[in-house]
């Protein structure tokens, strides 16, 4: 039982998108929480709405057409989805921080990297010139940025993808927040570049004793990074379980599907790697069933006329199946 006291606890958000096209039902029932100190992942395929979860708590979903219809979002007992955008400013940057998965684009291509990290100083914690390019460089050094001082005074096209993607860290850990958001961080990196930011981040959240939220599609990468996992797929949230027991006792189809998918070491050199048959759904219809029932091996009549409830299988492992993969049978 994890006696950390919960940060952020997400209550049942649903996030719509209205496009010419109709309804996207991007999140459908989102619920999850973070203690203090702790890793989780957020895992699944793109679209399945990893990113908009996190986009909402943050505030940042563009409106329109973005529309949190429903949820709550408690940071330290406060609902952010009900605080103003002013109220948000004195959060976002300072307390929870977000880093994304573009450095080329999140970056202002304009303004130099120090310029750009020195602002949340400025704003957020009222810092002189002097004193913020002298914490800028600080940070740069801590994110592993050779030279800092003179590279501050760079552009980001001047900056490789690693060193944009410390220096997008340096500006999320300059106020030191209590919640670091990761979206898909190391995912237009080098595997050797992607190793580097993860032992980066894990070293970082130590030493600050910061909560961490890593959202990626790749479970392979937090195996050694995470202590909770969240597998999402069509808005929801089909699996949640330590990591340990994700990878010994996975309980749906989908984590199984992903998890035949990941190369391994271990494997035979004949035997192929599984792919998901199928597509994923269209969200602009609201799911109905079990939205991984057209893909899935265990399939059976209930699957496809009722959605399951997010199931206790195990101590503090969730799985919304209604069929028990363990045993061979559907629940009763």
């Amino acid at each position: 039982m994890n006696r950390r006291q919960v940060i952020l606890d997400l209550k049942d958000l649903r996030t719509r998108f209205h496009i010419a096209e109709g309804t996207v039902y991007a999140v459908n029932g989102v619920s999850l929480t973070l203690h203090e100190c702790e890793t989780i992942a957020i895992v699944g395929e793109s679209g399945c709405g990893k990113s908009v979860t996190m986009l909402s708590v943050m505030g940042l979903i563009p409106v329109p057409p973005g529309e949190i219809v429903s949820g709550q979002a408690f940071y330290r007992g406060r609902d952010l989805l009900a605080l103003s955008e002013a109220e948000m400013e004195h959060i976002r940057g300072k307390e929870l921080a977000m880093v994304f998965q573009d450095p080329m684009t999140a970056l202002n291509p304009v303004l130099t990297i120090g310029r750009q990290i020195s602002e949340p100083l400025r704003v957020h914690l009222n810092m002189d010139h002097a004193t913020a390019q002298q914490r800028v460089i600080e940070l740069l050094e801590q994110v592993g940025i050779p030279d800092p001082k003179n590279r501050m005074n760079d552009y980001p096209h001047q900056f490789s993808g690693g060193m944009r993607q410390r220096a997008m860290l340096a500006m999320a850990l300059a106020c030191a927040p209590s919640v670091l958001i990761a979206d898909e961080p190391t995912t237009a990196l080098d595997v050797t570049i992607q190793a580097q930011i993860i032992e980066l981040v894990t070293r970082l959240r130590d030493a600050l004793c910061m909560a961490v939220i890593w959202i990626t599609h790749d479970l392979g990468v937090v195996a050694g990074l995470a202590e909770r996992v969240i597998v999402m797929y069509a808005g929801l949230v089909v699996e949640e379980a330590s990591v340990d027991e994700l990878y010994d006792d996975p309980r749906h189809p989908y984590t199984l599907a992903l998890l035949a998918a990941l190369p391994r070491i271990d494997r035979r050199r004949d035997r192929r790697l599984k792919s998901i048959p199928g597509a994923p759904p269209n969200l602009l219809v609201m799911p109905h069933g079990c939205p991984f029932a057209p893909r899935c091996e265990f399939v059976f009549d209930r699957c496809r006329a009722e959605t399951p409830p997010l199931l206790p299988v195990a101590i503090e492992h969730r799985a919304r199946c209604w069929y028990d993969v363990v045993n061979g049978k559907p629940f009763e």
